[in-house]
């Protein structure tokens, strides 16, 4: 697969109590992802930028305190998620590319 970047579907969530730690981390995410929850990002990032967020984010929290979590979703476990109420994700745009 050489040339190819797999991307990586993965859900980011925080607990950060300082007000400037917290929206350092979540303009971190918010260059990866969508904000499905006021601390839950749903990403799709290869697995070296994923690597490289996680460095960056443990640069800026306060592990004695705060937490930060990923979990990665494989193509079967995103298939099978529930979603209730206004927790609908946003569809992806369209483009148009012209010949």
């Amino acid at each position: 697969m050489d040339g190819f970047v797999v991307a990586l579907t993965v859900i980011a969530c925080y607990d950060i109590s300082n007000d400037d730690r917290r929206a350092k981390v979540a303009a971190r995410l918010q260059r990866w992802g969508d904000r499905i929850q006021y601390s839950v990002f749903l990403c799709t990032i290869a697995a070296e930028e994923l690597a490289a967020l996680v460095e960056a984010v443990t640069a800026i929290i306060d592990p004695d305190i705060d937490s930060f979590f990923v979990a990665r979703q494989c193509g079967t476990c995103w298939n099978g998620r529930i979603m209730v109420g206004q927790s609908q994700p946003t569809p992806a745009p369209l483009f148009w590319a012209a010949f």
